[in-house]
């Protein structure tokens, strides 16, 4: 999400660099309002599109998950039901919520005010339209088919806003800017959406100017607004219409000539810019970019009925004190993620049975963890630890994966946890990469207590240079996901 979210503020961004260098000083008024209203559309779709054709024509970096690596005893099944539960409660689902209510609140504010203006003011109703007569006020707005005006206004004010607001009427400029009311409470953190509706509203003023000034003298409404602008009469600046540098820019376009047809080329800049942004959503995958913070962000949750169960089973421990071989074997079986490709067992004893043969004291990656079903996508040769270079195929892949996760059970600093005060079940979520030439780099790592981060992260960078990649005869990089899970007593 985090992910998404990023891409559209970003093309978003563009959309309005273009607009306000090449776009906002030509009299191309309809068209650019047409760009206002579609490109934030577009910023939305976008980074939902992916061209396959276009990731699979560049196959620069693929992504590989690891086994976790488990350092300690899961024996305790009470600190697996309650490792980081309720320490996310105040996660940007929430937030996201908690602003977009603050934002629909505010706009009910808002169009409760105009409504009560609305039931205060004498209503004079027209064919398309209807004025609203405020009394003792200079006001002067429109809201869809109401024309609001101020009594305080004189009657030469009050004709040459009267043409420009009918404007805004007949082109329904309101539906406009309730586009940009929602995209404000859908998108209220993103500061880009109050600006395009900025835009919009300074291009809406240039577009009625244009049509009132085509039916009288010009010179005559510059007059007008200038009088509103100085103030040669009494006026309060309490409305956009009255914006004193909005007036400003509005006499300075109504002074330009229209712009010249051939300069309606500037708009075909959003073929190459929709094409690399499709290039760039069709080449990232977000799960791949987020597979830290994913793993990082998951809560150890559970139902009702499957927890009462739990901590049933915890008391019973408890209550008995030394468990025997068979029943930690079954703890150990239930404690264990399953993985694609791992037997199904009917029963606990159905797995005791197949596992007797099995060492009391092994580790619960070299038991269940079947390195032959790590997912190495379509890319032709993994990068190799070194020393793996004889082996080839799956026993290659298997080789990798399990120097890999000696090396970092062997190397990790258990003594963190006296140090910082860490108990229970801690997970770490790993992400690096393996580049073209072998070395390890971009090694980022998600977790509870910063010195686990940092742990990890020297671990990870502590790995060999390894023998790089090939896809199609070509080295490439490849992105690793790995999670650690450190089990505190």
């Amino acid at each position: 999400m985090i992910h998404y979210i990023v891409q559209t503020i970003a093309f978003q961004l563009l959309f309005l660099v273009v607009y306000d260098v090449f776009l906002k000083k030509e009299t191309f008024f309809n068209i650019n309002r047409i760009y206002l209203v579609v490109t934030p559309i577009l910023s939305l779709i976008l980074p939902l599109i992916q061209i396959t054709a276009i990731k699979e024509y560049i196959p620069t970096e693929y992504a590989v998950q690891l086994p976790a690596v488990v350092i300690g005893d899961l024996g305790s099944m009470e600190q697996m039901g309650q490792a980081f539960v309720g320490s996310n409660w105040f996660s940007f689902q929430n937030l996201w919520f908690l602003g977009g209510g603050l934002s629909i609140l505010f706009f009910g504010y808002k169009l409760n005010r105009i409504f009560k203006l609305k039931r205060a003011g004498s209503i004079s109703k027209f064919d398309k339209f209807s004025i609203v007569r405020l009394s003792g006020t200079t006001a002067a707005f429109t809201f869809f088919r109401n024309i609001f005006l101020g009594t305080e206004l004189s009657e030469t004010q009050q004709k040459s806003i009267l043409l420009h607001e009918k404007v805004h009427v007949l082109q329904n400029h309101s539906v406009d800017l309730l586009f940009f009311e929602l995209l404000r409470i859908l998108f209220w953190f993103n500061p880009l959406v109050y600006v395009f509706q900025k835009r919009m509203t300074v291009l809406q003023e240039y577009i009625a100017d244009r049509h009132v000034a085509a039916s009288q003298d010009h010179k005559e409404y510059y007059q007008d607004l200038l009088s509103q602008v100085f103030g040669t009469e009494k006026i309060s600046f309490i409305n956009t219409f009255f914006n004193r540098s909005l007036i400003k820019n509005r006499i300075v376009m109504l002074q330009k000539s229209k712009s010249k047809r051939i300069l309606q080329l500037k708009y075909l800049l959003l073929i190459p810019m929709v094409g690399s942004m499709l290039f760039y959503t069709s080449c990232s995958d977000e799960s791949d970019a987020t597979a830290v913070k994913d793993e990082a962000n998951l809560e150890a949750t559970a139902d009702t009925e499957v927890m009462n169960k739990i901590n049933e089973l915890s008391e019973a421990i408890m209550k008995k004190g030394n468990l025997t071989d068979d029943e930690m074997r079954a703890l150990k079986f239930l404690a264990t993620e399953a993985k694609p490709g791992d037997k199904v067992y009917g029963t606990v004893t159905d797995y005791l049975n197949d596992s007797i043969a099995y060492s009391d004291s092994e580790t619960l990656y070299e038991r269940h963890d079947d390195l032959s079903d790590v997912p190495f996508a379509v890319i032709g040769q993994p990068p190799l630890f070194p020393g793996c270079e004889g082996k080839s195929g799956d026993d290659a892949k298997k080789c990798t994966v399990q120097k890999i996760s000696d090396l970092v059970g062997e190397e990790f600093d258990t003594k963190l946890a006296n140090i910082n005060n860490l108990s229970g079940r801690q997970r770490i979520s790993v992400q690096f990469k393996i580049d073209n030439t072998g070395n390890v780099t971009d090694v980022k790592a998600r977790a509870a207590h910063p010195a686990l981060e940092q742990e990890a992260i020297r671990v990870v960078k502590a790995l060999p240079k390894m023998i790089p990649g090939r896809h199609k005869g070509k080295t490439v990089a490849v992105l690793y996901a790995l999670p650690i899970i450190f089990e505190v007593k």
